[in-house]
């Protein structure tokens, strides 16, 4: 019996690494069973261990000695409550991980692809021509190369989370892949989430004799590493990257895809060196917000973890002593009584819990970076929590929110929102005429269809009422081609159209003036030499 403890263990181990070798072979980025498989080896180690010592003990002591050994008898209904211990423990693990693995596709799974189809764009166009790749780095490049803002223990080759066979390097050609398909396994998710948390947005620079990969870890490195890269792909003293220029890096299918991320691309066959660092901004700005809405997530699914580790373990020890005899009926009198003042007791916080739980994991009204709108105040999403949420204001102060309080307000969130409307109200006088009003019209459907990335073609022009008949109440409803996330941007639109607004009035001299007002006069004075007059 103490070499089947012993070895027990090790013997287990064999069994699990074997078993995971022969999935990995055949079920690659194909099953969700190899994410579970990876995340619970080790409660299935567990498990087939302590099976092995009960079936030894079984066989090596038969029935009858054991009823007749009390000792015997006890150890034997010790060693099934401890297994029945690691198999609750196990489903509890196998709950949390379905729980993780499907709140991670339904959530994030179309912004990690989006976010890392754009790396492997920016890859490419900074690594060298494709046909220069077999001359200077191995066909299939690595993208993590050493990373400042990378955790110390993913350095030096050492592993991954989840990473496929402990590499820490994952094939940029395989993420490309990943980035296009259109379901998702567990597993595949998996490998995104990693990738996304654990790597920044880098690019390959070319040094004196090699290429060496650099990490975007700003806004204005994310600048300049846009001029540089536009130098590189673009021809010398070129303001445009033309399409011959695109396909010395990237497939025709690829670009395809790419040209309506840059703004006037589409039409012109053209990308400029501002809308170029536009999107390498914006690329990073996604890469961020997801890394962080990644990690809490992480976090949350933690805490649960713990808290489901916490109550389980309670239901292990009442499962213990009801396998070995000692639940009396005192005993269990005792356990009922106590369980029954705790949860008096606590009744509010767990009430409070459970709500924040459903709030976090069913709900799931936002995101990190998301921009809300809660009680009239529009916020930005900053951290989120089991418990609490933590909001930024527009004056960067920070507001914390219980999640059992959130789940009972309306929340407005514009990142999820599609297309965004706008309005502008103004006055014109009620005797402007039809044809003015028709000129005006025009003027503002050209402006319109001159800005096709920045408005969509349909609008109207209101009139809402005629106001002390001598004015008309008007309303221009456009629509944005983006939701107002981007509050600044939306207020830089709104304004360049109010502008032009004012230019076409001022150009059609459309006017707003006052009624005539009567005025009466009542006296006049000579007094002091010269004429007062009061009215």
């Amino acid at each position: 019996m103490i070499m089947v403890i012993f070895s027990g263990r090790l013997f287990s181990g064999w069994v699990i690494a074997i078993i995971v070798f022969f999935i990995e072979k055949n079920f690659m980025l194909r099953e969700k069973v190899l994410y579970f498989v990876y995340g619970l080896r080790k409660s299935f180690q567990n498990c087939i261990w302590l099976a092995l010592v009960l079936l030894s003990w079984s066989l090596m002591f038969s029935p009858d000695v054991q009823k007749n050994n009390e000792i015997f008898k006890k150890v034997f209904r010790a060693l099934i409550a401890v297994l029945v211990g690691a198999t609750i423990w196990l489903i509890k693990t196998v709950l949390v991980k379905i729980l993780a693995s499907s709140f991670h596709v339904a959530t994030f799974f179309d912004r990690m692809k989006e976010s890392v189809f754009h790396h492997y764009i920016l890859d490419s166009l900074s690594g060298p021509a494709r046909g220069e790749i077999d001359q200077t780095v191995p066909a299939k490049r690595k993208i993590f190369g050493p990373s400042r803002s990378m955790p110390t223990n993913l350095k030096d080759g050492e592993k991954v989370p989840g990473g496929i066979g402990g590499s820490r390097k994952i094939d940029i050609e395989r993420l490309r892949k990943l980035s296009r398909q259109s379901t998702a396994s567990a597993w595949s998710v998996r490998r995104l989430v990693n990738y996304v948390m654990y790597s920044g947005l880098s690019t390959i620079s070319r040094t004196v004799d090699n290429f060496e990969t650099s990490e975007i870890t700003s806004e204005w490195e994310a600048r300049v590493t846009a001029q540089r890269v536009f130098k590189h792909v673009a021809k010398p003293d070129a303001k445009y990257i033309l399409e011959e220029d695109l396909l010395r890096f990237l497939r025709r299918e690829d670009i395809r895809t790419i040209l309506p991320f840059f703004d006037g691309a589409v039409e012109t066959g053209q990308i400029k060196k501002s809308a170029f660092r536009n999107w390498v901004v914006q690329a990073y700005i996604e890469r961020r917000a997801l890394a962080h809405s990644l990690n809490d997530t992480k976090t949350a699914v933690e805490q649960l973890h713990k808290l489901a580790s916490a109550l389980v373990s309670v239901l292990i020890a009442v499962v213990i002593v009801l396998v070995m005899g000692l639940a009396t009926s005192k005993v269990i009198l005792v356990i009922t009584s106590q369980l029954l003042l705790v949860g008096f007791m606590f009744q509010n916080t767990c009430k409070t819990i459970f709500e924040s739980v459903v709030f976090v994991f069913v709900m799931h009204p936002f995101d990190v970076g998301d921009r809300c709108k809660i009680d009239g105040v529009m916020m930005i999403v900053e951290e989120m929590n089991i418990l609490t949420t933590v909001f930024l204001k527009i004056d960067m102060e920070k507001v914390y929110y219980p999640n059992s309080v959130l789940s009972t307000k309306p929340i407005s969130n514009y990142y999820r929102s599609p297309d965004m409307l706008d309005y502008v109200d103004f006055m014109i006088n009620s005797s402007t005429s039809s044809e003015k009003i028709n000129l005006l019209k025009k003027d503002i459907q050209t402006f319109i269809e001159n800005k096709p990335k920045h408005w969509a073609p349909k609008h109207a022009l209101l009139v809402k009422e005629i106001s002390t008949l001598n004015k008309l109440d008007m309303s221009l409803l456009v629509t944005h081609t983006q939701n107002h996330q981007n509050f600044l941007e939306r207020n830089l639109r709104r304004t360049e159209l109010i502008l032009e607004l004012k230019k076409i009035f001022e150009t059609l001299g459309i006017k707003y003036q006052l009624l005539p007002q009567q005025v009466h006069l009542t006296h006049v004075s000579t007094a002091n030499g010269g004429p007062s007059t009061q009215f």
